[in-house]
């Protein structure tokens, strides 16, 4: 699912005959990249903080993703959580745009989820009733048995952890490569409160940030270059 998207956006990624690197002063752009597919993806088994690498479906996916975003304007430089499915996603973009440098920042990690983490998700309500339960409560600041995050302590450290990024280069065009929940999280801030479509592995998403502090969706979910 690809929400409208302004015609110059779409030049500036679909083109590669677009030359302009132009972001407005006033504005910073945010191309957000979901990392590839790992093993406990496939699986459809629990993430959250556990460090899992990519597999082959993932490697190539992030190779995709890579040519898709060089093919554009130039952007500054790259930053991704600490965890190797996310980092070993930002590396390949790098070094095909370029070899720019890439900035761990463990903020930028997924959810914690507690005690569920490892376990398949099919098997989550009966294997880790009260982690379930956590995980499912409409309760924003109900945390996850196991060390694992609230909805509220979860959303605070996406958001936050963006605008510190975005802080440091205004007005130019960066990309981070991160997890499905964090970037649904991001969602959210821009949408003012929505939910977010899934975010595919190697997805594309581009928000722009003001100096205001306004949030714009530009492009969500985009996996053209995943296609045939």
């Amino acid at each position: 699912m690809s929400l409208p998207i302004s015609r110059s956006l779409l030049g500036s990624l679909c083109n590669s005959s677009v030359e302009s690197d132009d972001v407005s002063p006033n504005i910073t752009e945010v191309i957000v990249v979901r990392h590839g597919e790992t093993e406990w993806n496939s699986q459809r088994r629990v993430q959250g903080q556990s460090d899992i690498d990519l597999n082959e479906v993932g490697r190539e996916q992030a190779l995709a993703v890579a040519k898709k975003l060089c093919g554009g304007p130039k952007f500054s430089v790259v930053y991704c959580s600490d965890l190797k499915r996310a980092f070993d996603t930002a590396q390949t973009i790098a070094k095909l745009c370029g070899g720019l440098e890439v900035v761990t920042d463990p903020e930028l990690r997924e959810r914690h989820m507690g005690d569920l983490q490892g376990v398949l998700w099919p098997e989550v309500e009966k294997v880790c009733p009260e982690g379930y339960q956590a995980f499912v409560s409409n309760q924003r600041c109900q945390e996850i048995p196991g060390g694992g995050e609230s909805i509220d302590q979860f959303y605070e450290r996406s958001i936050t952890s963006l605008k510190k990024i975005v802080a440091k280069h205004r007005g130019k065009r960066i990309v981070m490569v991160g997890h499905g929940a964090y970037i649904e999280e991001l969602y959210s801030r821009a949408s003012l409160g929505k939910k977010s479509p899934k975010i595919p592995n190697a997805s594309i998403n581009v928000l722009h940030l003001s100096d205001d502090d306004e949030w714009t969706i530009e492009i969500w979910c985009d996996v053209s270059h995943l296609q045939g």
